[in-house]
C-alpha cells in the first residue's frame, strides 16, 4: 500500500498538525508495515503559487505555458506532485488553519492536484471525481472554535474547504482529525491535542 504523507505547518518544532499526521503515519505502520511511504514537506521545500508553467503537461492549458527550460522544469516539477498523488492509496494531510483557511504552501499543492481528465472530468451532467478510491485523512488544527454549534462557525473555511475540494474529486467521505481551542490555554490545548492523538491512534485498517 502507497502512503502519501503531506505537511504545511510553518511553525516547525512549535506545530500541532506536524506529530499529529506523524501519529497518523505511524498508526498505518503498524497496520502494514510494508507500507511504501512518500513524504512532503510544503513548508521546507515550498511549490510556487501557480502560473501556466506550472500546470502539470496532464492539464489541458498546459500547452499556453510560455516555452522555455524553466517552464519545462516548473511543469515537470508539477507533474512529480500529480502523480505522487495519483499513486497514493491513503493520503494524510495537514492542515493547520491559517487567517481563516488553509496556509498557501497548501493551496499551492492542491492546485497541482485538481486536474481535468485526472481526478475530475466535466460533463453534460457537470462535474465528476475521478479519484475516490483513495482514503484521505486530514489533520486540523486551529487556535480558536469553530465548530458548527459556535459562533464563529462561518469563519471556518480550513474543513470545510478541504470537504469541498476532496468531494469534487471524488473522495467525499474524507477522515477529518480535529485539534482545536489550542490558543486557549496550556490545558486546553493538551486535551484537544490528546484526543486528536487518540482519534489517530484509532483509525480503522480499511
Amino acid at each position: 500500500m502507497k502512503l502519501l504523507h503531506v505537511d504545511s505547518s510553518i511553525l516547525g518544532s512549535n506545530s500541532a498538525s506536524r506529530p499529529l499526521t506523524a501519529a497518523v503515519v505511524d498508526r498505518f505502520r503498524q497496520m502494514g508495515p510494508t507500507l511504501d511511504i512518500t513524504y512532503r514537506d510544503l513548508t521546507a521545500a515550498p511549490l510556487p503559487h501557480l502560473t501556466l508553467s506550472h500546470l502539470p503537461s496532464d492539464h489541458p492549458l498546459s500547452a499556453l505555458a510560455p516555452a522555455s527550460d524553466m517552464a519545462h522544469q516548473d511543469e515537470a516539477a508539477s507533474q512529480v506532485i500529480l502523480e505522487e498523488f495519483l499513486a497514493a492509496d491513503v493520503v494524510v494531510i495537514g492542515a493547520p488553519m491559517y487567517n481563516f483557511t488553509v496556509p498557501t504552501q497548501l493551496k499551492a499543492w492542491i492546485d497541482r492536484i485538481l486536474i481535468p481528465g485526472k481526478t475530475f472530468q466535466y460533463g453534460r451532467d457537470g462535474a465528476k471525481g475521478l479519484a475516490g478510491n483513495k482514503r484521505v485523512i486530514v489533520v486540523v488544527s486551529r487556535g480558536g472554535f469553530y465548530r458548527a454549534d459556535t459562533s464563529h462557525a462561518v469563519a471556518e473555511h480550513t474543513e470545510t474547504y478541504f470537504r469541498t475540494v476532496l468531494g469534487f474529486i471524488g473522495i467525499t467521505a474524507p477522515e477529518i482529525i480535529l485539534a482545536e481551542g489550542l490558543q486557549r490555554g496550556p490545558e486546553q490545548r493538551q486535551e484537544a491535542l490528546d484526543a486528536a492523538l487518540q482519534a489517530a491512534a484509532a483509525l480503522r485498517a480499511a
